[in-house]
């Protein structure tokens, strides 16, 4: 929902000031899914304001369900037309993590990424990213839980849409509506350099993520076109340059493809790379589903890689894989919309992992 239009509208209205704050609480608190559910409002009045703002500015088109029962991810479709994904992943300590996209496609053409294969299409709005988060509020609501974490993780790239995400998160965190803390959400960026250097300065403790993949910049450059525009050196100083402003710790993603990064040569470069800012560094590495482009590492090497990095003194871990029987890495199900199936809710899910 579009809160400046619904402001507008009220005050053409000439409505009391308050209605603002019920459509507020209706939507972002009661999670209430449509403007027939307001009964705060007269009939008619619900009536008006049902003809002049759209409830939502997304619609689910379709969606998958992890066999598994930690993983839902939904198709939504954009007033345009425009389709978008949004992953729901259940933990077993109960927390519940969105996965939300930026936009529509992506500019930044990394080889191993699906949604890198669609080019950009567009820019989400700050109604367009949150409403994902709603879309799974809902869901968990009815199951009497709620959206513990999210993560700029999906489609786009998220420091390429700054003013609109940050607009987002501001909404998502506001006290007297969704309520989320900042500490619980992630921006997760390919190196946009401008960007790092703007949310080094924003009074939200935004967590944030670089999807790094290469410690080599002849490595990063040919998986990664960003590194051509930001390469390591300047990457690294605004990486240093956001820690001593923010004194916050940094996820470095790194996913392991056979061959290209998963080498000694790798690691050690990994481990040089941050061996000055270990204290507030840490690295996920990422198993990788083959493709026609690249194959993943197989376990024992991963495992052998994450040991190298530990002997080397770098604080690393292997990243919970979710939905990975699903598509549901980012761009995945958009490019195979006829695999879909229908979602049938939260319940099977917490069914299935009992």
């Amino acid at each position: 929902m579009n809160f400046d239009h619904v402001k507008q509208f009220l005050e053409e209205r000439g409505e009391p000031t308050y209605r603002l704050k019920q459509i507020k609480q209706a939507f972002y608190v009661d999670l209430l899914g449509s403007w027939e559910e307001v009964t705060v409002f007269s009939k008619e009045l619900r009536e008006v304001c049902k003809q002049a703002i759209p409830w939502d500015a997304l619609s689910s088109v379709k969606g998958q369900q992890s066999p598994h029962g930690d993983t839902m991810k939904t198709i939504l479709a954009c007033a345009d037309g425009k389709k978008i994904e949004a992953v729901l992943m259940c933990h077993e300590d109960e927390r519940n993590t969105v996965c939300i996209s930026s936009q529509v496609g992506c500019a930044m053409a990394c080889s191993f990424c699906a949604t890198g294969t669609m080019g950009l299409k567009r820019n989400l709005t700050r109604d367009e990213i949150v409403e994902q988060v709603i879309h799974y509020a809902r869901v968990l609501k009815a199951q009497g839980e709620r959206v513990s974490n999210v993560v700029f993780m999906g489609m786009g790239e998220p420091m390429h849409n700054m003013d609109e995400v940050m607009a987002a998160i501001r909404v998502l965190n506001d006290q007297t509506g969704f309520c989320l803390g900042a500490r619980h959400i992630s921006i997760s960026t390919c190196g946009v350099v401008p960007g790092i250097l703007r949310l080094a300065d924003e009074p939200l403790q935004v967590n944030l993520a670089i999807s790094l993949h290469s410690a080599i910049d002849e490595v990063r450059s040919k998986i990664m076109p960003v590194n051509k525009a930001y390469p390591l050196v300047k990457l690294m100083d605004a990486v240093r340059i956001y820690m001593e402003k923010t004194n916050r710790k940094v996820m470095f993603e790194y996913l392991l493809l056979k061959g290209i990064n998963d080498r000694e040569q790798d690691a050690v470069a990994l481990a040089n790379l941050l061996r000055n800012r270990l204290r507030l560094s840490h690295v996920n590495l990422i198993k990788y589903h083959q493709t026609e482009a690249f194959q993943g590492t197989e376990r024992p090497d991963r495992i052998a890689f994450l040991d190298r990095l530990h002997e080397l003194g770098i604080p690393a871990t292997h990243r919970i894989t979710f939905g990975e029987d699903i598509d549901a890495a980012c761009g995945q199900l958009a490019l195979r919309e006829e695999q879909g199936k229908l979602l049938d809710g939260l319940a099977a899910v917490r069914a299935a992992r009992t």
